[in-house]
């Protein structure tokens, strides 16, 4: 019986620190400010998939001339995705379809972009959009920017 409390009570602490450890690591990329809730789809084909697959959901930061995307359920202390201002081409802007609609905030905004070859997906929230699109489109002199 008192191994069973014991066992009981050291999930319960790990679960705890866990939570306490994803809360602590979104604390330190929103720290430095300039975040804002992306979610993301990477290496699309050319065809639209509106089934609401391989979204995943993260935060994006600013830094400089680069965007830096970590997911939202990882305990990594580096960004997943780093996308450069001056490979951003931005191809569409659509709202979400079908299943879409469940897998991504109610109030997202999908914008269909290329980065170095690579299609890729970001859905944010219309605040969000503004600023990013104000982002690539400061771009300092001489740098292209292709803003659909």
């Amino acid at each position: 019986m008192t191994l069973a409390l014991l066992v009981c009570g050291l999930v319960v602490a790990l679960v705890l620190v866990g939570l306490f450890v994803f809360g602590l690591r979104r604390r330190l990329i929103q720290r430095s400010g300039g975040t804002f809730d992306c979610s993301l789809r990477w290496g699309l084909p050319e065809t639209p998939d509106t089934s609401g697959k391989g979204w995943v959901y993260g935060v994006a930061r600013y830094n400089g001339d680069r965007i830096e995307w970590f997911r939202v359920f990882s305990y990594a202390p580096r960004p997943r995705r780093v996308l450069e201002r001056s490979a951003i081409d931005v191809v569409a802007r659509r709202l979400p379809e079908g299943e879409e609609e469940l897998a991504l905030l109610s109030d997202a905004i999908i914008l269909g972009c290329t980065h170095r070859g690579t299609r890729l997906e970001l859905a944010m929230s219309e605040d969000a959009l503004t600023g990013f699109l104000a982002w690539l489109e400061a771009a300092p002199p001489g740098q292209r920017v292709n803003v659909a």
